[in-house]
Parts: C-alpha cells; structure tokens; sequence
C-alpha cells in the first residue's frame, strides 16, 4: 500500500513540476519532466496489471516505460549539452 502512495505522489510531483516548467516557458524541462511522468505512470501500470494477471498488458506497459525512460536519459544529455 505504500508503494501505491509513494508512485502516485511521485507522479503528482512530476505533472506539478511539468506545469512549472510549462508556465515558466522552459520548454526542455517540461518535456523531460512530462517524460518523466510517463516513465512512472507506465510502470505503475505496468505493475498493477501484474497484479491482474494480464501478463500481455503488463510486458506493453513496462517496454512503453523503458521507452519513455530512455528519452528522459536522452533528453537530459541533450539539455546537459547546450
């Protein structure tokens, strides 16, 4: 139970810092964050669906998370260079 309340404060924290950065206009930190946001939302999917037992389902949902983990490491090299 408490790693549902961990995931769901860490995905609210990461769409209010996405909102940040959007108002601000720094667009590479809100595209980083929102990446960020679908990193955790997929993998919190990705587990519940486990826990399910959609086993199809929870594999889409943790490549979709790895995917999205990848372009926020690509996104942060990318703002790191300029």
């Amino acid at each position: 139970m408490k790693a549902k309340w961990i995931m769901g404060l860490a995905i609210a924290a990461s769409a209010a810092v996405s909102l940040y950065f959007i108002i601000r206009l720094n667009l590479e930190y809100a595209i980083l964050s929102m990446l960020i946001m679908f990193t955790l939302t997929n993998a919190s999917r990705a587990v519940m669906y486990k826990n399910q037992g959609l086993a199809r389902e929870s594999k889409w949902m943790l490549w979709m998370s790895m995917f999205f983990a990848a372009a926020s490491i690509g996104t942060l090299i990318y703002i790191w260079m300029l």
